[in-house]
């Protein structure tokens, strides 16, 4: 008899029920909108989320109750024998894609904040907040279910916007940094426009009402040539954006490369017992007090193609750290606008600097401070909160967490090669290495990685992704376990990363400038710099294998006239040369050049078939030749011995940089 169960039992459904009641509850009593979370997952950015998972978040926003419901799935299989990538637009769908976008590009808004005042209490503005950030999310859905815009991720965290907002009210002059690879993937027209309309709470802010300006800060500047920022410039100008080039890595390598100087120079004055105005000229830039003209003295180029015409042109500049800060004040609007109910305007100029998690936002900070104030990342939310930095006396930089706009996309493809969304969660890679072999040479590719990438015959010497990530894995020696086959995910992960991080570069043009053209300079100096760069091997065995195909010579490299790549037949030739009296033939009478007797190999039947004079050998006498000399000339005792021969992982690739 099973034993009576006990009336008083409780289990995890009881428990879950009497939180819910209880949650209700206090929900009640307090008046609260939410819950109460801690201040970490508050503020974790969210820019990708599950059907589901935006489902229940969308339900939670309205609080509403929903019923599941069976939807009719559709399988879109590719029709065989199509050579079309299927994650990739041809050119006429994405020129009607890029055309239907840029005439729906209004309807695409950063979420506002609400208007409010002081008398607005916690509970309401929350409300309100929430209601706002509920409607913008539906017309974003609307633009991707019902009218089947493809979107980039887009911070879905309430908490990170409201840092956006804050960072607006308080800012005077807003900064929007941009990847000068390509500008208008990071660039965010709403958001200029929210600027203009933004009116700062005097009692949450300070600023008061006043007309807030933008400026685009075009970060990178020194991946693209001098060219490349004129046309960009002109583009800018036309467009009425205000605008400026700047490079926060090349700032911050010359700041380093100052300070190492002081440092030797400091170290060598207190050898020599040093002299008093040297360690005050020295002690005064240690305090920051060095002027412009000391700055301009190292700083005024960044590369030998400044001195072209188009070098000179101001308009594409790169701006030094200095120079940035006197185009803060010059564009900023006149702190007089902001002034208090009292009538007193601020005392300093507050720049809020908003980007992109992976546009080098923090590292401009850092260049600018001249030392690390902010940490690094390209992972969204490492910035928790917005943070107020002083540059000077008269500048507050105002550093807001990085944020993932809602923008239009073409395909997922697009997003990985520009660093929005992460490689190493990528699950497709066909698609963005397709993209890349698109648009970079291949000379310029085999250059970069020493290889010699298989062109399909009758082709238009354009390689193909499998062959450009075949040729890479085996070069590098990447293999699957098993069969040894390559790897190719694994290589497309690595080729993906040196293309975000520009070691493959590729810079968009404006609208209208031919790509090719646009990129031509770029992808020469890139062969010029790989130039002598050794080339990776074609064959996945050891050097010293049988079937191991030496690879050919970088182009241009002078081989003394003789076939490329064949090594061994140069050997041969040069011995030969070298010893006038020895024959190249096989087989030779007499003894060898120390006077001892000639000698050859006599390891597989084949070679017993001629004696050393050359005369044929057959019948019985071969085959005990043959197995006296792989017995060292002595036989055993008549068993059978069968060795099993140890098999090697043979590859090739060592020593080859990744």
């Amino acid at each position: 008899m099973p034993p009576k169960r006990s009336q008083n039992a409780s289990g995890l459904g009881h428990a879950i029920m009497n939180r819910k009641v209880k949650d209700a509850q206090r929900a009640q009593l307090s008046g609260m909108y939410s819950t109460d979370l801690d201040s970490t997952s508050r503020l974790k950015s969210v820019t990708q989320e599950a059907d589901l998972d935006e489902f229940f978040n969308t339900a939670q926003l309205a609080e509403t109750d929903f019923t599941a419901e069976r939807r009719n799935v559709k399988i879109i299989q590719q029709s065989a024998g199509s050579s079309k990538n299927p994650y990739l637009l041809d050119d006429e769908e994405e020129i009607d894609t890029l055309r239907k976008q840029h005439e729906n590009k209004k309807r695409l808004r950063v979420p506002r904040r609400p208007p409010w005042t002081k008398n607005t209490t916690p509970a309401e503005l929350e409300k309100n907040e929430k209601t706002a950030f509920l409607e913008w999310r539906r017309g974003l859905a609307s633009l991707q279910d019902e009218d089947k815009f493809f979107l980039t991720p887009f911070e879905r965290n309430l908490e990170v916007w409201r840092q956006l907002w804050r960072v607006l009210e308080r800012s005077h002059l807003v900064v929007q940094i941009v990847d000068a690879r390509n500008p208008l993937r990071f660039r965010c027209e709403d958001l200029e426009a929210y600027v203009h309309d933004v009116e700062g709470a005097e009692g949450e802010s300070g600023t008061g009402k006043g007309e807030r300006r933008c400026l685009l800060l075009i970060n990178k500047a020194d991946l693209l040539t001098a060219t490349q920022r004129c046309l960009w410039a002109d583009y800018f100008d036309e467009q009425g954006i205000q605008y400026a080039f700047f490079s926060a890595a090349n700032a911050s390598a010359l700041q380093q490369a100052r300070r190492d100087a002081l440092l030797n120079q400091t170290r060598s004055v207190d050898k020599d017992e040093g002299s008093s105005d040297e360690d005050d000229e020295f002690q005064e830039s240690e305090n920051g007090s060095e002027d412009e003209s000391d700055y301009e003295s190292d700083d005024v180029y960044f590369s030998a193609e400044e001195d072209t015409p188009d070098g000179q042109d101001p308009r594409a500049r790169v701006l030094s750290v200095l120079e940035l800060e006197i185009l803060f004040k010059r564009v900023a609007p006149a702190l007089a606008q902001f002034s208090d109910a009292t009538g007193t305007p601020p005392t300093k100029l507050v720049v809020g600097l908003v980007g992109y998690p992976n546009v080098g936002k923090s590292s401009t900070i850092n260049s600018l401070l001249g030392e690390k104030k902010v940490s690094v990342s390209s992972t969204p939310g490492k910035t928790k909160h917005f943070q107020t930095i002083n540059l000077s006396d008269s500048i507050t930089l105002c550093d807001c967490p990085g944020l993932v706009f809602p923008q239009f996309a073409t395909t997922k493809a697009d997003l990985i090669c520009d660093g929005v969304l992460p490689i190493d969660q990528m699950k497709e890679h066909t698609g963005p290495i397709a993209l890349l072999v698109k648009r970079i040479p291949r000379e310029a590719i085999e250059a970069t990685y020493g290889l010699n990438i298989k062109v399909e015959e009758g082709g238009d010497n354009q390689i193909t992704a499998e062959n450009f990530l075949i040729a890479h894995a085996i070069g590098r020696g990447y293999m699957r376990s098993g069969q040894g086959n390559p790897d190719e995910a694994r290589s497309a992960r690595y080729i993906l990363k040196d293309y975000v991080n520009a070691k493959l570069l590729y810079c968009h043009p404006p609208p209208g400038i031919s790509e090719k053209s646009f990129n031509q300079r770029t992808h020469e100096l890139a062969m010029k710099r790989f130039a002598d760069k050794k080339r990776a091997p074609v064959t996945r065995v050891g050097k010293d294998a049988d079937t191991f195909v030496p690879s050919e010579p970088a182009p241009g490299v002078d081989n003394g006239g003789r076939t490329p790549g064949l090594k061994s037949q140069a050997l041969d030739q040069n011995f030969f040369e070298s010893n006038a009296s020895m024959s190249s033939r096989p087989f030779v009478q007499g003894s060898g050049l120390d006077g001892s007797a000639f000698s050859r190999a006599r390891m597989y039947p084949h070679q017993n078939a001629v004696a050393d004079d050359g005369s044929a050998i057959g019948g019985r006498r071969a085959r005990l030749a043959a197995v006296l000399a792989n017995h060292g000339g002595v036989l055993g005792d008549g068993k059978k011995h069968h060795k099993k021969i140890k098999r090697v992982k043979q590859r090739s690739g060592k020593g080859y940089d990744i």
